[in-house]
């Protein structure tokens, strides 16, 4: 997928604390902050499949995994604004409830759709794989706009104050329009790795027979 947790909360800060329960329960327990390094009392980082890009609830603060260490340490950061900038500390803290929460299932589902987009159908095993786009990072935004979509109207159907998320489905549906008339998936054709095609996910691509 190109989209992870982390690009869906640079985009919508609140959407582990206000919409959590939309998204998978990764990991609940008690743990301690001390500058980049989180630990945990009990369970697993590993075994609940947390890796770079999750987030992290601390104490009700939102950090972005940067690497899990083992099972019971990770190091964490304040939301960045590039993955690729030093971790930032947060504020030491110990004993305190730690959560994870994941929205894999509906990234993935407008992973599909945006693969499909380009014309890559990932059912097709003599086709192009997703490993034919050489700038996965212009899709980033693109697939975290249409999840966060995906996350609004599940919430806005369940009851629980469904017209202020009902709002915000929408709002994220016309940006997500929005964002395919801009982006541009460059594609590499012959395994190269070296695009030959330009395509736009606001247009169908039709495959010679």
């Amino acid at each position: 997928m190109f989209a992870k947790d982390r690009d869906l909360v640079v985009l919508e800060p609140g959407l582990h604390r206000d919409i959590a329960w939309m998204g998978q329960r990764l990991l609940s327990g008690i743990g301690s902050l001390v500058g980049t390094a989180l630990s945990i009392n009990s369970g697993s980082f590993v075994d609940a499949g947390i890796e770079s890009g999750h987030v992290v609830l601390f104490d009700d603060v939102v950090l972005e995994v940067v690497s899990v260490e083992s099972d019971l340490q990770a190091t964490v950061s304040l939301m960045r604004a590039d993955t690729s900038s030093n971790a930032i500390p947060g504020i030491d803290a110990s004993n305190q409830k730690v959560e994870v929460y994941g929205y894999g299932p509906q990234i993935g589902i407008v992973h599909r759709q945006v693969l499909g987009m380009i014309g890559i159908n990932v059912d097709d095993e003599n086709g192009l794989s997703e490993d034919a786009v050489t700038n996965p990072g212009a899709l980033v935004r693109l697939e975290a706009l249409g999840a966060l979509h995906l996350i609004y109207s599940g919430a806005g159907a369940s009851g629980r104050n469904g017209q202020k998320f009902d709002q915000r489905a929408r709002m994220y549906r016309e940006r997500f329009a929005s964002e395919r008339e801009r982006v541009i998936a460059m594609i590499d054709l012959n395994g190269d790795g070296i695009a030959e095609s330009t395509r736009r996910p606001n247009a169908f691509v039709l495959d010679r027979a």
